[in-house]
This record gives C-alpha cells, structure tokens and sequence, in this order.
C-alpha cells in the first residue's frame, strides 16, 4: 500500500489529467433486459442530444445518483440549463438490475466505528425519505413500494457468526432488530433452508425498474433528459466539452453520476472498480403453488455470509434469486457466462423451494456494480468544476439517491447536517492497476466462494 501522502499527490496528478483530454472507453451493448425492465411496458420514444449546445450542468447518468443531483440543481437554480445524459434507456442500467432493496442499515463496518455506521444510516434515511416523498406525492410512481423491512439470513456455521456479528453491531448503534430462530424464518419465507435470520424494519422493498423510470419522468421542467446518448470524450479547457455520438454540450460543471461504469469513462480507476452480479426471476406462481409454498406473501432476504443468495417473494407473485459476483473489467458478459449463472440460480432455488420443481427461471440478467476496496463510497470534487459519486458497493438505491442530492447542494454551496456527515466519512482506498486489480479481486472471490459455498 502507498503512503496518504503519496496517494493524495497521486491523485492531484490524476485530475490535473482531465484538463487536457478524457476519451472515454466503449461501454458494452445491453444485450438483454433484466426481468424488471422486462416486465413493465415498453416506453415511450427516446429524446437523443442532437447537435451541439450549452448546459449549465450535464449530469452523466440517469440512475438514482443522477436523477437526484439533477432535480435538486432544478430546485437550486431553476434558471439553469440541466442536461442529463444517458448512454442506454432510463432503467437499463443498474438503477433497474439490482435486486429492489431500498436499504436503511447494510451490513454493520467495524472499520467505521459506531459512530461511522450511524451516519451511513442517517444518510440512507434521508434517501429513503426523499424517495418516500415522490412516490407518495402523486407522481404516479407505481413501483410496488412495500415497507416490510428486509430479512437477514443464514444457513451455515459461516452465516451464523456473520449474523451475531450483524445483530451485535445493531445492539452497538441501538438499531431496532428482531431475532427469527428457524421456525420463524420458515413461517415468513415457506423454505427450511435458513438456521436463523433478524429482521430490520427500516428498509423498503420496490420494483426498481419501475421506481426509476417514474422518478424521470417526474423530473421539473428545466432538466432535459437525452437517453441513448453516450458519452464518448470529456474535454476540458475554460469550460468542458462533453461529447457523445449525436452532439456535444459545452458546460460549466460536469457531474459524473455512472457508479460502475464511472473508471470505464476514465475516472476514479485507483478507487472504484466493476463487478457484475446476477439476477434471476421465475415466472408467477399459481395459485396452487403459492399455496404449497406458504409463508408471507412478499418478503425480502439477504444473506448474511457475503457469496450467498439474495431471496425475494415480489407483490406480484414471483421468486428473485440472486447469487454470483465475477469481476469484469470490459463490463461484458458473454452468453456463455449468464446460462453458467442461470444454471447456479436455479439450484439455489431448488435447495430452498424443492417443492417448486416445475418453476422456471423467466428471466436472467447481469448488473454492474461499483465497487470499493475498504467498503465506502467516493463523494465529492474531482477537479474543479467536476464531481462524482460512485462506488456504492451493492447499497445503491438510498445512498445513491441521498448522494446525487448531496452533491448538487455541494455544487451550488449549500451546506447541511446531512452534507456534512457525507463529508466526513472516509474515501475509497488505493486500488492497484491491472493485472494485480484483476487478480486480487478473483482470488478474493475464490477465497469466499469456497468458504461459504453452502450459503449459495
């Protein structure tokens, strides 16, 4: 590892970079939709950016982190011009691949202290409150929002001394929880699979295709938004030049809201990396099936052992299982690799619902993450005029919001409680560069792989 000193003086050099010239790198095609892009109906045509033009701000990315920075920068100053680019359709992205959980309090980081964790919770909150706002305001946001909390289970010896870790740092930060042994975990999920599991009450369940889309199309009037529009270069001289394939903005401020894909556009390759992860949905159950399963009727459920399964039973009467993190630098997924997965997801469903045989899996998607080595997400100034959140580490949907909003008031000079304890929370770690990223990440995920094996 490098010294701070060394690490902050590398990292000057590296936003010094972008003021000559940024070409950013091909981002792959999205081949296929995940299952909750597919299941809503189709949208209506795209407004692409054509020609050239100026912006006050463009705001590069129209998930969750981008939509917030732009609809507050419309609250700050709603005579500016605010442009939202996005490379593929509102929802494609990871905004609409990820499993529906709008998290309060993740996985408790000992790293950060008590203190640190309540913070992180604070913010995730004040994400939660403000999606809360929206889709109960009359937007029309119908994204099967579900306050049911979120499970936390655990089916091996590994599971189990990560759950007592979980439910003591909850006791250290005085968070509410509720310890399910396994005949309260098999009453709520309908599967003997879990030895015990806890319940926190704080996170919500949705839709998070439909959540993102509506919170679009719910932007105020003075944000423009351009779908299918990839950003290609990013040129900086008295101003920046934001190019894509259709057109190019000249603006004053650049916000780079892309998490993931954020070192794939030639920032923050020493802090934040990629990693793909995988979703599969079956198709909904009968009547009869239902029936059989028992248990509640729309349940979420992560497991507490870091390689095992994602579980939810949805509003409309489906079975999510989500499991499998590869490290994918080109962010590409080959065929080959999501039928690999498909078949790993559906063993996984039957080792919890052997009743369930004749469900298929309806769907199966990949979704990129951004990812940090010491566990915390970058927030703030690049270089002067530009800034960045990413690198939300699997709890995007709250903290991406709470961070877009954040980073919008940090560009106008807005200060908060809020913004401060966003402040305060440390960076992301040094990362190596390739091949020594690529190698330590696999040999990581072998590593975990092996030892919880059983929680898959």
């Amino acid at each position: 590892m490098i010294s701070s000193r060394r690490y902050a003086a590398a990292r000057v050099r590296g936003a010094l970079a972008i003021h000559e010239r940024v070409r950013a790198l091909r981002l792959p095609a999205d081949h296929y939709a995940s299952g909750w892009l597919a299941l809503l109906p189709a949208p209506p045509p795209s407004r692409r950016l054509t020609g050239d033009g100026r912006a006050d701000v463009v705001v590069v990315g129209a998930g969750f982190t981008g939509l917030a920075a732009a609809r507050r920068l419309a609250e700050h100053r709603p005579d500016w011009r605010i442009v939202v680019l996005e490379a593929q359709r509102v929802g494609s992205g990871a905004s609409g691949r990820n499993s529906g959980f709008v998290v309060d309090v993740g996985h408790y980081d000992h790293r950060l202290g008590v203190e640190g964790n309540r913070r992180l919770a604070r913010l995730a909150r004040a994400g939660i409150a403000h999606l809360r706002g929206l889709v109960m305001s009359g937007h029309g946001i119908d994204c099967a929002w579900t306050e049911r909390g979120r499970l936390h289970g655990a089916a091996s010896d590994a599971g189990m001394r990560s759950l007592e870790a979980f439910r003591a740092g909850l006791e250290m930060m005085d968070e509410p929880c509720e310890w399910l042994d396994a005949a309260a975990m098999t009453a709520i999920t309908g599967t003997l699979h879990y030895r015990a599991g806890i319940r926190t009450p704080g996170s919500v369940l949705v839709q998070p295709a439909a959540l993102v889309r509506g919170l679009a199309a719910a932007l105020p009037e003075n944000v423009e938004l351009c779908e299918e529009t990839r950003v290609r270069r990013i040129r900086r001289g008295k101003t920046f030049r934001v190019e894509t394939d259709t057109g190019a903005l000249m603006a004053a401020r650049v916000l780079l809201a892309t998490n993931g894909y954020t070192p794939a556009l030639g920032f923050l390759r020493r802090q934040v990396f990629p990693m793909c992860t995988f979703g599969s949905l079956t198709r909904t159950l009968t009547t009869d099936e239902h029936a059989a399963l028992g248990g509640e009727t729309e349940w979420g459920l992560v497991s507490e052992a870091r390689m095992g399964s994602t579980v939810r039973r949805t509003r409309d009467g489906r079975i999510l299982i989500r499991n499998t993190a590869l490290y994918a630098r080109g962010l590409g997924i080959t065929e080959r690799t999501r039928a690999d997965v498909r078949a790993i997801h559906r063993r996984a469903f039957l080792a919890r619902f052997p009743a369930l045989g004749q469900v298929e899996l309806q769907h199966t998607w990949a979704g990129v993450m951004g990812m940090s080595q010491n566990g915390v997400q970058f927030f703030g100034r690049i270089a002067r005029d530009l800034f960045a959140a990413a690198g939300y580490n699997g709890v995007g949907v709250a903290m991406g919001t709470i961070s877009g909003s954040l980073l919008a008031d940090l560009v106008v000079g807005a200060d908060s409680l809020l913004l401060a304890d966003m402040q305060a929370l440390p960076q992301p770690s040094w990362i190596p560069p390739e091949p020594l990223l690529g190698a330590g990440v696999r040999a990581t995920l072998a590593r975990l792989g092996a030892r919880e094996a059983e929680e898959v």
